[in-house]
């Protein structure tokens, strides 16, 4: 009886130490990730370095900068000038919080800023830019997402940098913050004028 006991004890403990053992190998791989070093915020786009996807939006009707009627989105707009494309909505509450920092990248004449306003109602848009004030040049209107689609957008805000060629140059994903203005875009922004 005691060999009988001896090989089903032994088999009891495998089995029980196959999850802990599972466990660890679990643990090890997300500590693995953890302490990489990598950006995990930072999600690849597969359009960097390739053209922009075409852009013909219609306008936000009544949305008005400088005094003046702003222009709808299409690719003559950002054609030849390096240019900031904003994915946005009046819903979105990161987009609230990034807005401040567009309209301070809009005062720099270095670069276009432009809109697309995405799955948005137009008199909430329009509230949205008239209490915030308003930083695109050109504003395109995406009601049912597929400009967005085209251009890979995983969720708003989201803001592509257009080389004066039509290539992406950069993506941030999530609201633009200061810091990434300064760490990530500005130095993408100066790359691509000392190349032209």
């Amino acid at each position: 009886m005691s060999e009988a006991a001896g090989p089903s004890k032994a088999r009891r403990i495998l089995v029980a130490a196959i999850p802990l053992i599972i466990f660890g190998a679990l643990a090890g791989i997300f500590l693995m990730q953890l302490t990489s070093g990598r950006d995990n915020s930072v999600i690849p786009s597969a359009l960097i370095g390739k053209s922009a996807p075409t852009l013909a939006l219609q306008p936000l009707e009544g949305a008005i900068r400088a005094g003046q009627p702003v222009p709808a989105l299409d690719t003559a707009a950002i054609k030849g000038k390096l240019t900031l494309v904003n994915v946005w909505a009046s819903w979105c509450v990161p987009c609230r919080q990034e807005h401040p920092v567009l309209l301070g990248l809009a005062q720099d004449p270095r670069i276009n800023v432009v809109g697309i306003n995405y799955k948005d109602k137009n008199d909430a848009a329009l509230a949205f830019l008239g209490e915030l004030g308003n930083p695109f040049r050109a504003i395109g209107v995406d009601p049912r997402g597929i400009a967005a689609i085209d251009w890979g957008v995983y969720g708003i805000p989201e803001s592509f940098l257009v080389a004066p060629d039509g290539r992406i140059l950069f993506k941030q994903v999530g609201p633009f913050t200061d810091d990434a203005v300064r760490n990530r875009l500005l130095p993408k922004i100066e790359e691509a004028l000392s190349r032209s």
